[in-house]
């Protein structure tokens, strides 16, 4: 069943939302050459529990984990580890879940690590663009189907393909609702959305073939085919008039002006990539995975 969310519900989404947001920003501030994802891990689940929230992911079916943290090659569900650390070149997707007052938000970032080549560059480019094609179908009376359509036809158009095994979900009081989110498909197919539906749409996106295989560790999913994989996410709520992004990401203090950083980078890129959808400051338009 698809529950549709009333409006003091969204503002509650809203703050777990704004909580992963600002957890992922200051992620982002940390990732350099040198530092292991075992330290991003620490700081996220420090950062959750002094805003009195839990982490989402840690404990979800054994998963060990506050984030998911996946290096180049890895898709999703990469497991943070004081032995995996960063390199120049490398592209890190951070995954984050938390829940706060009996609500869930779920959102992703991939960044680049230093300077990265112009295929990964590309690659993260089109993928995030690709999420903010998605969240403009989110309208009411719309077909599920458009989500997903409006991703693959964006990243094929690049030569890029669409991770099938994994796809985005519905959120609420709890970590995974329904629907389902597929990344690609017919338009006009399944369910009609509503207002006060809210979905978790997140590309995985490939920079060679689309085939996954999941590690030994019953987790990590990485390309069959060792290609480049970025994955963005954000928890959108269907209302009467633009998409609402809850897990919508503001640079606040989390970056300094100039800061030519990977925080400050997100920041620049989430207000771009706004346009047309509701702003991390309330409902005002501006220019799955199934773990």
């Amino acid at each position: 069943m698809i529950i549709c969310r009333s409006a003091a519900e969204l503002e509650r989404m809203r703050e777990a939302g704004r909580l992963v947001g600002d957890v992922l920003m200051e992620l982002a501030a940390k990732v350099a050459p040198g530092v292991s994802t075992a330290e991003l891990d620490e700081l996220a689940e420090r950062r959750i529990a002094r805003a009195g929230g839990t982490p989402a992911f840690k404990g979800y079916h054994g998963y060990p984990a506050t984030i998911c943290a996946s290096i180049n090659d890895e898709v999703i569900h990469g497991i943070p580890s004081g032995r995996r650390v960063l390199a120049e070149g490398d592209i890190l997707s951070i995954d984050v879940g938390a829940a706060l007052d009996g609500y869930y938000g779920d959102s992703a970032i991939t960044l680049p690590v230093g300077k990265v080549s112009e295929q990964a560059a590309t690659l993260l480019r089109v993928t995030e663009e690709a999420l903010y094609k998605a969240i403009e179908r989110v309208r009411p009376g719309g077909r599920l189907s458009d989500i997903g359509c409006a991703v693959q036809s964006h990243v094929e158009a690049y030569g890029f393909s669409v991770v099938r095994e994994f796809v985005g979900h519905g959120i609420g009081q709890r970590m995974h609702e329904e629907p389902q989110v597929p990344n690609y498909g017919e338009p006009g197919r399944g369910p009609r959305l509503a207002e006060g539906m809210v979905l978790a749409i997140e590309p995985m996106v490939n920079a060679g073939k689309p085939a996954v295989k999941v590690l030994g560790d019953g987790w990590t999913a990485v390309t069959r085919d060792k290609s480049l994989s970025a994955h963005f996410e954000h928890t959108v709520a269907v209302t009467a008039g633009v998409p609402w992004i809850l897990t919508a990401r503001t640079p606040d203090a989390h970056a300094s002006a100039g800061d030519a950083g990977p925080a400050s980078r997100v920041a620049s890129r989430e207000a771009r990539g706004q346009t047309g959808v509701a702003s991390s400051h309330g409902r005002v338009g501006v220019g799955s995975r199934e773990r």
